[in-house]
């Protein structure tokens, strides 16, 4: 989506609070012991309170509001009886509409105490993120945002996942510009424009560099597997950067 007018801009802003809000009510309330559907309930009830839909349910028919994936698994984890357990990585992602506008958002919790490997994972991979949306801006390259986030990773000895991208977002959950890399690419020509809403959502490893089917037809798992980890932000670029709509308030 390419914004045109501050009707637009405000919509856009609206369901950016909402995930926003969800997302951070999930992750104070994920305490070892809870199942993920138990986990995915809260955020559920918090989309329904906003009169916002849960974009992957209604989109592609996913068997959750949310998804919620631990330890192995890396992206689109379906909730369920799973219990969280003290010192498990539990990513979640949000992703909603409403009053047809769509954002997306995103991030890795430790669930209690992790080992300091783990510990420096997340707050690097939150950086690679903030990273990459400070590359967003009227007239800069698409590729651009993948290279700074590869050269920071590769700095500090991390891999990413190459096959779970950025995306458009805005009037649907995924559209134009349908693949944005946030690892470093070659022969992507194309530009950043005003008011371009995408998302940034780099999934940083230790060792990881594929996700992989885990066989129910939904839940990724990184290949070689190793601990990632993945937090998002919907933006929209301006001639001064990007706008972080996916914040709570």
């Amino acid at each position: 989506m390419t914004l045109t007018n501050e009707d637009e801009f405000d919509g856009l802003k609206q369901i950016g609070r909402i995930v926003a809000n969800t997302l951070r009510e999930m992750g104070r309330a994920m305490t070892p012991g809870m199942t993920t559907a138990e986990l995915d309930e809260i955020g559920r009830r918090a989309l329904e309170r906003a009169g916002a839909l849960s974009a992957p349910h209604a989109t592609y028919g996913f068997p959750g509001a949310t998804c919620i994936s631990v330890n192995e698994e890396i992206a689109h984890g379906i909730p369920g009886p799973r219990v969280i357990a003290a010192g498990d990585l539990v990513n979640i992602d949000v992703s909603a509409s409403k009053n047809g506008f769509f954002a997306d958002t995103g991030a890795s919790f430790r669930a209690g105490p992790v080992s300091p490997e783990l510990d420096r994972l997340c707050r690097d991979g939150r950086r690679a993120m903030e990273i990459g949306i400070s590359r967003v801006a009227t007239d800069r390259p698409l590729a651009g945002i993948g290279q700074a986030i590869e050269r920071f990773a590769t700095a500090r000895g991390y891999t990413l996942i190459r096959n779970l991208a950025s995306h458009g977002v805005g009037r649907s959950l995924h559209e134009y510009p349908e693949e944005i890399a946030t690892w470093a690419t070659r022969g992507d020509r194309r530009r950043i424009t005003r008011g371009m809403v995408l998302t940034v959502e780099p999934f940083l490893s230790r060792g990881g560099r594929w996700a992989g089917e885990s066989g129910d037809g939904w839940t990724l798992c990184a290949e070689p597997r190793a601990p990632v980890v993945q937090y998002e932000h919907t933006v929209v670029a301006t001639d001064r950067g990007a706008v972080v709509v996916t914040l709570p308030g």
